[in-house]
């Protein structure tokens, strides 16, 4: 399991977010866990790019209430991978069949420097007001969407 946390005053380590701090309620306290850590790129750009996930899959699955039994952590994945596809950051392969299946490309540092994740951040915002966004009239959604552009 990998999860986003925060280092705090003194050492500890606290979940970035509510999502992460329901996915550490599975471990029981007092145990003893092997943790490996890695710095993120920029992690307030960081920050601001899945807060923008979140925000697009908030918008986005507002109206999709028959979902509100499902796995939300495994939803915003899910989401967060098609959002990525549709900007164009995809990697094609072909299953055994002969089917070309489509997968997002790996945003993680070890695989994306800091340029290049600039530049799909870019191309997300532009996937999400072509697809997630189209249509949208209502001020307050379009201001908070708008912000994200700074």
């Amino acid at each position: 399991m990998q999860l986003e946390m925060l280092k705090m005053a003194g050492g500890m380590l606290a979940p970035l977010d509510d999502m992460q701090a329901e996915a550490l309620m599975k471990f029981k306290t007092g145990e003893q866990y092997q943790v490996e850590i890695k710095q993120v790129r920029n992690p307030a750009f960081h920050r601001k790019v899945f807060a923008f996930f979140k925000f697009c899959f908030d918008h986005w699955a507002a109206d999709k209430t028959k979902w509100r039994y499902f796995d939300e952590r495994t939803q915003f994945d899910t989401f967060r991978k098609n959002l990525t596809v549709l900007a164009g950051y995809k990697v094609a392969s072909y299953t055994i069949d002969g089917r070309m299946r489509v997968e997002a490309q790996s945003l993680s540092y070890g695989n994306m420097e800091q340029d290049e994740f600039e530049r799909c951040y870019s191309a997300l915002i532009n996937a999400a007001m072509q697809n997630i966004f189209k249509g949208c009239n209502d001020e307050r959604i379009l201001d908070r969407l708008y912000a994200f552009f700074y």
